[in-house]
């Protein structure tokens, strides 16, 4: 009897789960972000204070990340049910956060180098005007990160697949998470250029100010490095071995089955997809193999292949 349709075997392939309430908390730090960095940059460039220049420049490019982050929710809502993503649009949010990563690395590299050429060649300084620009900005990146801390992993959502369901969850938006270390990292610096002011001015340590900017460079290269970690295994399709001994675990247990083949990738920072083959003397539906990995959290669209082992021998 002929097929003359599939769409109740058809199924959805969006990996990709909105974060409506960290979008807008983004956009409006980052309108924020824009009217501080104007304000540090000019405040260092008259008062002489190069942590408070480090921290305006350093907000600039922040604000660049901030585009990043809005740009990959744009892109990947948009594109998120197009044919042209096999598995939808879910690495993109990790493909944003990735490049925030880069971009917070590069921050941590001029700052560096800027404040050991102020080392070398100290400047004039107005502190009492500096400490007080340097502390405004304190304020306002501390308040545009209790915006953002929470934002990044406090939204829900599940997809039901095939023959497994998920429960709600929460899930980590790391393109978020990129841009609330890099609010973290201004607030960071607005600390050590007020420690390295008021150390400069009361010790007369002037070195200190620039010292803080080095300070900070590292601090901030160490938060880049975390950010590269969580997103470059997505990116690079490295499979979760937890997952992966647990469908070994789940499969092998099962009668005389035995896995010959797996392969498991990667969907977005918390779904795998995964293509198993298997070889067994007693045979099952492939649904019966589904359903004994289908308790496994974070996987989702499985493909199972059954292979008919005929030989009197147990597998090994």
């Amino acid at each position: 009897m002929p097929i003359h349709s599939v769409e109740n075997w058809k199924h959805e392939h969006n990996y990709f789960t909105k974060n409506e309430h960290g979008e807008l908390r983004t956009k409006i730090v980052a309108v924020i972000t824009v009217i501080m960095m104007g304000i540090e940059i000019i405040g260092g460039i008259a008062f002489g204070s190069m942590a408070l220049l480090a921290d305006g420049w350093h907000m600039g490019t922040h604000v660049a990340a901030f585009g990043i982050t809005l740009f990959a929710y744009w892109y990947a809502n948009k594109y998120a049910k197009s044919s042209k993503f096999s598995f939808g649009t879910g690495k993109v949010i990790e493909l944003g956060g990735f490049a925030s990563a880069i971009a917070l690395a590069v921050v941590a590299l001029v700052m560096a180098v800027e404040s050991v050429i102020r080392i070398i060649e100290p400047q004039n300084i107005k502190y009492n005007e500096a400490i007080i620009v340097a502390v405004i900005g304190l304020l306002i990146n501390g308040f545009c990160a209790l915006m953002l801390k929470d934002s990044h992993h406090d939204h829900h959502g599940h997809h039901d697949h095939h023959h497994q369901t998920h429960k709600e969850h929460h899930h980590q938006d790391n393109n978020l998470k990129a841009a609330y270390f890099h609010v973290l990292a201004d607030a960071l610096t607005s600390v050590l250029a007020i420690l390295g002011l008021f150390t400069a001015k009361f010790f007369n340590w002037v070195f200190m100010d620039a010292l803080m900017g080095i300070v900070g460079a590292l601090i901030i290269t160490k938060w880049a490095w975390g950010l590269l970690r969580v997103t470059s295994p997505t990116l690079l399709d490295i499979a979760d071995q937890h997952i992966k001994e647990d469908i070994i675990s789940h499969i092998e247990s099962d009668a005389d089955n035995k896995i010959s083949d797996l392969h498991i990738w990667p969907l977005n920072s918390e779904k795998s997809a995964a293509i198993i083959s298997l070889v067994t003397h007693c045979p099952q539906p492939p649904q019966y193999y589904q359903k004994l990995v289908s308790g496994i959290r974070g996987l989702t669209h499985i493909t199972i292949e059954v292979n008919h082992c005929e030989h009197e021998q147990p597998i090994t």
